[in-house]
């Protein structure tokens, strides 16, 4: 054999073995899922909006991994979402096999002061959210609470699951920024807990970007006019409430603007769906993809217009950029919002 001969030889050689080595490295990536169990936490209680939105994409989230693991769900509720994002970010397993759909407000809770939320959400994988939404206070009808100006001459009684929750942070805020007489009450485990109380006259209402889970859940408190809605927690009107003011209307100041600003950014992101730190970027590229595939599914899609789900979604990497903004903010900002929702004893409980 020539010289030439064996130097070509060798070199296809080195190029097979090339390809072959590069198989051998890609091939765990996509198989990695094959007869694996995914275990969704969601950070609310049975029943809620969140519950629908998990329940609704998780088999085509499924059918889009490559393996198409079965993902089961584990509802783990506790202050607003803290008590989840803690356990994913220090105790569930970093290898793809765990990943969570928490409330929109937890991986702001460490921006805001929470003090038991031991995480830092910019070093979590987000995968993606299902839709944007906006805060708004709905009020019982027969409690009297129909407009801006009743809430500062009526005590308004809301419910909450507990600090660290938009249901808490968002009428403290107001009432801050702005000296309305909201009274939050708080402990029941989640959303829809707070709505059953409603029901039973236990409280008046409820703060949050929750309208979409009236829609699917109980599509008659809108039909029948059971609720009214006050305000708007946003800085401009949603098309969807045109005859309802704005918070950003009443606001008198470019601080009290900022503020609003910062506090109504997590509902640019509303169930958010979030892997551990540390998971290996191969596995989060796949679950990044499948979540887009899942979100674009006509199938999906329609499934959730049965439902009465609002999707719009946002990709994980629109979610990682909102985040490090807020975390970007002023810290004079940031402080003034400190400030205005108190938060710093909050517990994960």
């Amino acid at each position: 054999m020539t010289r030439l001969a064996r130097c070509g030889f060798a070199v296809a050689a080195l190029v097979s073995l090339a390809v072959v080595t590069a198989s051998v490295h890609a091939a765990p990536a996509e198989d990695f899922y094959k007869g694996k169990q995914i275990i969704l936490i969601l950070s609310t209680d049975v029943g809620g909006g969140y519950a629908a939105s998990a329940n609704a994409i998780i088999p085509y989230l499924s059918a889009n991994i490559p393996g198409r693991p079965r993902i089961i769900l584990q509802n783990m509720p506790g202050a607003g979402g803290v008590r989840a994002m803690n356990y994913l970010y220090s105790v569930a397993p970093k290898d793809g096999t765990r990943i969570g759909m928490v409330q929109s407000m937890s991986p702001y809770a460490p921006l805001l002061g929470v003090e038991a939320a031991k995480y830092d959400p910019r070093q979590m994988n987000w995968l993606g959210s299902l839709e944007k939404s906006t805060g708004i206070c709905v009020a019982w009808a027969t409690a009297g609470i129909r407009t801006w100006q009743d809430v500062f001459d009526k005590q308004f009684v809301v419910g909450a699951s507990g600090a660290g929750s938009q249901m808490e942070t968002l009428p403290l805020l107001v009432n801050k920024l702005f000296g309305t007489r909201i009274k939050v009450v708080s402990g029941y485990k989640g959303g829809n807990e707070v709505f059953l109380a409603m029901e039973r006259g236990e409280v008046q209402g409820r703060c949050g970007a929750f309208y979409s889970t009236i829609i699917a859940t109980r599509p008659d408190w809108v039909e029948q006019k059971k609720i009214a809605i006050p305000f708007q927690i946003a800085l401009e009107r949603d098309p969807e409430f045109l005859d309802v003011p704005a918070l950003g209307e009443f606001a008198k100041d470019t601080r009290t603007k900022q503020v609003l600003e910062l506090i109504a950014a997590h509902m640019a992101m509303d169930r958010p769906i979030v892997t551990p730190p540390g998971v290996p970027p191969e596995r989060v590229a796949i679950l990044r993809r499948a979540f887009q595939a899942a979100v674009n599914d006509p199938a999906f899609i329609a499934e959730a217009e049965r439902q009465k789900l609002d999707i719009d979604a946002v990709a994980g990497e629109g979610v990682a950029r909102l985040l490090s903004n807020a975390y970007a903010m002023p810290a004079d900002v940031v402080n003034a919002a400190r400030e205005a929702i108190n938060l710093t004893g909050a517990t994960a409980n």
